[in-house]
């Protein structure tokens, strides 16, 4: 499979290739990739923000000076 980094200012036009033994291996990598991807981790935020405040009753990310910040604000969906 391969990757493109199309829309990236430094390296418009890169193109990674991956090679793998097995059918298995390619989704597990695929898999890894997605769960590395901004979007993901941005979700995963969100949610264990959400938790935490149900659990504690405070914004975990109040201390960084951050809690004001759209993107990552409880329920945000882009």
């Amino acid at each position: 499979f391969s990757l493109s980094l199309a829309g990236f200012i430094e390296e418009p036009e890169r193109k990674y290739c991956f090679e793998c033994a097995s059918e298995e291996q390619c989704q597990e990598w695929v898999e890894a990739l997605k769960r590395a991807s901004y979007e993901f981790l941005r979700r995963s935020l969100i949610f264990y923000r959400n938790e935490i405040q149900k659990m504690t009753g405070k914004d975990p990310l109040e201390q960084y000076g951050i809690s004001e910040e759209a993107r990552f604000q409880l329920g945000a969906q882009q």
